[in-house]
């Protein structure tokens, strides 16, 4: 959807970019399968709050504001940072690839659930857990999201990040918390994801296709939420 003409310019307070809170780091180093159900779970709790206090906020700024328009805000916003979050890191090999995929998947879930807001609906709401993860293709319906929700709440533990769990070899580990990532975060390259993993490679994450994906999500979420 394109930006209405006469879109107000809001001075927004939204929190520059920031990659998962350590401990989700560490739940999802830990339990790698579930990583999306982990940061779904972690984006909700955190993030929702946000959401819905920024769309109060700027209602109350711009009065007669539409939720189309609310939305654009946040598409705008988030898209930007998503074509940046490939350089937070700043690290290289297999914890820079993690760390990338894990900040962009975390800014998308910010989008998503700021977007939610924007048409009305609570992003704190236990039930936006599930729709992430069906925005973002992690699992098909809300009821096998909803169960692998609760399959990961009750998994939820604490372990150093990076460390070796269970015996399992480190790099087995952050190589399966990688693929996972990627895919919460709409990344199927499989050349773009392991690029940092070879010395000297481009950078995982190049700006289009952080944009393009985050658009593609955006686009799933507005016309979710605006019929609900």
């Amino acid at each position: 959807m394109s930006e209405p003409a006469n879109l107000p310019a809001v001075k927004e307070p939204i929190p520059e970019t920031e990659a998962p809170p350590g401990t989700l780091w560490s739940r999802m180093k830990a339990d790698p399968q579930y990583a999306p159900e982990h940061l779904a779970l972690e984006a909700v709790r955190r993030l929702g709050p946000e959401a819905a206090q920024w769309a109060e906020r700027t209602r109350l700024d711009h009065p007669g504001i539409t939720p189309d328009e609310l939305a654009d805000l946040a598409v705008r916003r988030f898209t930007t940072l998503a074509r940046i979050s490939g350089a937070v890191s700043g690290a290289t090999g297999l914890p820079g690839a993690v760390l990338d995929v894990g900040v962009l998947a975390w800014t998308q879930s910010r989008m998503t659930l700021h977007i939610a807001a924007s048409y009305g609906l609570d992003p704190a709401a236990t039930e936006r857990a599930s729709d992430l993860l069906v925005l973002q293709r992690v699992h098909k319906v809300a009821e096998t999201a909803r169960l692998a929700l609760g399959v990961a709440a009750g998994r939820e533990r604490a372990s150093r990040f990076f460390t070796d769990v269970a015996g399992r070899p480190i790099t087995g580990v952050m190589l399966k918390l990688t693929v996972r990532l990627a895919q919460m975060a709409g990344i199927r390259a499989g050349r773009r994801v392991f690029a940092k993993i070879i010395p000297g490679a481009a950078v995982i994450l190049g700006t289009w296709v952080n944009s393009a994906a985050t658009k593609d999500l955006a686009k799933r979420a507005r016309e979710r939420f605006s019929r609900a």
